[in-house]
């Protein structure tokens, strides 16, 4: 998934996103201002959007109201130092879907950053099944008819995102701006090879196939539509 964060405190953003890059594996793309964030906004596609209050230029809330007005339905986790019942109660009415409080647990950030991912895309269970493909985001494990499968972090993410996209169809190039962040066009050609190696792992002689190669359209996960399940719920 691809995230935006908008943190002027360089330390404090580099720690942010070296944790959402190295736990989960996120894109991420970082402003340091109001202003190059709510552009960024406005010319990239993002999952989530983590924003700071405390900003130069357009200060956080500013950048919040305008992304509401013109329609962004993006996820949107604020940081803030405020601890004030009112000021939280005005950051919720205002479009924010979450807040952290200052200083916070870099393991909570990326837990409320995965749900509200998840609830995003309408899927509040941490675990995704599709067929005989089961998918577990917390520890990011995957099992074809109860067998682990071994991938690689690319290949699941793509996998991940691709079971978020039941039966639609993906190009390349929406993957590779959710897989990669404004650095993405030296990646362009790497796509084909984690997605051959994913239908491979997943197995490539199914009937249908289990990833649908369409010409110059993109990739399909093509298994029946099945049912969310709690990780631990062992007899879903």
């Amino acid at each position: 998934m691809r995230v935006l964060l908008v943190e002027d405190e360089i330390r404090l953003a580099e720690n942010v996103a070296h944790a959402l890059r190295d736990g989960p594996g996120f894109a991420v793309d970082h402003a340091e201002d109001g202003q190059t964030g709510l552009d960024l906004a406005e010319n990239a596609c993002y999952d989530l959007i983590i924003l700071d209050l405390m900003l130069p230029g357009l200060d956080g809330m500013t950048v919040l109201r305008r992304l509401r007005e013109r329609g962004d339905s993006t996820a949107v986790l604020i940081l803030t130092a405020r601890s004030e019942r009112s000021s939280i109660i005005q950051l919720l009415n205002s479009g924010a879907d979450d807040y952290l409080s200052k200083p916070f647990d870099l393991g909570e950030v990326i837990a409320r950053a995965k749900a509200l991912i998840r609830r995003g895309k309408g899927m509040a269970s941490p675990a995704l099944r599709l067929g005989d493909l089961e998918l577990h985001t917390g520890d990011q494990s995957v099992f074809r008819a109860g067998n682990p499968i071994v991938l690689s972090p690319m290949e699941y993410r793509i996998l991940e995102y691709l079971m978020h996209r039941p039966r639609a169809i993906v190009s390349k190039r929406e993957l590779l701006e959710h897989m990669y962040d404004f650095n993405w066009v030296h990646h362009s050609n790497v796509i084909e090879a984690h997605v051959s190696n994913l239908r491979r792992k997943l197995g490539e002689g199914s009937n249908p196939p289990t990833i649908e190669n369409l010409r110059n359209r993109g990739y399909r996960l093509v298994l029946e539509y099945g049912s969310f399940k709690d990780a631990g719920d062992e007899s879903a």
